[in-house]
């Protein structure tokens, strides 16, 4: 991150989608909050590469669908050689392959192109954090897909969950599969959102939960959700 004349933080982003029409506004808008920096637009992946590489580069906001390099194997390739870059998903598509293969890719966010531009500066800043944000469709569709994939009832669940979680702990788990944002979070059990996070570290850290995504599928196998 780069420091503004104010000495706040300023996030360097780059801005990727083949379409013009959608890139060069976007990165526009985004260009106006006073803590980003759009150092580059990109028209496909290896274009995202290129910026990154020459960088340095805080975050990619990323479409899926684009040529040479879609956003998916883009998204592979930063988390392989450039790790401490986050990416954050903007895309038409919500459909199950384009979720889970976005965040299997390593993409902290995922965010629909009906996304406003405070959505889109939010998880920008949430992923520069190393916090993830999923749109409220994406995470209907996660729950969707791992309630068909949940235990039968009667199996014994929450042998997936280690011994040493507390019970705040798995509160916190419950609500992330019931697909509630930090704030609903710090809401439902009246703590600061900065509690929510220190629970949602040390839970990540017990559980090996590698994501929100990854935290619904737990959840709901566990019989929490």
């Amino acid at each position: 991150m780069s420091e503004q004349s104010d000495g706040a933080q300023q996030l360097r982003v780059v801005v990727a989608d083949d379409q013009a029409a959608v890139r060069e506004p976007l990165a526009a808008v985004l260009g106006l909050a006073e803590d980003i920096d759009v150092v580059a637009a990109a028209a496909d992946g290896s274009e995202v590469l290129a910026a990154v590489a020459a960088g340095p580069v805080d975050v990619v906001l990323m479409d899926l669908r684009m040529p040479v390099m879609d956003g998916i194997e883009t998204t592979r390739r930063l988390g392989e050689e450039y790790p401490d870059v986050a990416v954050v998903v903007l895309t038409t598509f919500a459909d199950d392959d384009s979720i889970l293969g976005a965040l299997g890719a390593g993409a902290r966010g995922y965010l629909t192109k009906n996304a406003g531009r405070q959505d889109i500066t939010r998880a920008i800043r949430a992923a520069a954090a190393g916090q993830s944000v999923l749109d409220r469709e994406v995470q209907d569709r996660l729950l969707a897909t791992a309630r068909t994939k949940a235990p039968a009832q009667g199996q014994v669940r929450g042998q997936s969950l280690p011994e040493d979680l507390t019970p705040r702990e798995r509160e916190v788990l419950a609500l992330i599969g019931q697909g509630l944002p930090n704030r609903g979070i710090a809401e439902r059990l009246f703590i600061s959102e900065a509690t929510v996070k220190t629970h949602i570290n040390n839970l990540f850290a017990k559980a090996d939960i590698r994501d929100r995504a990854d935290a619904v599928r737990r959840a709901i196998e566990a019989g929490l959700a």
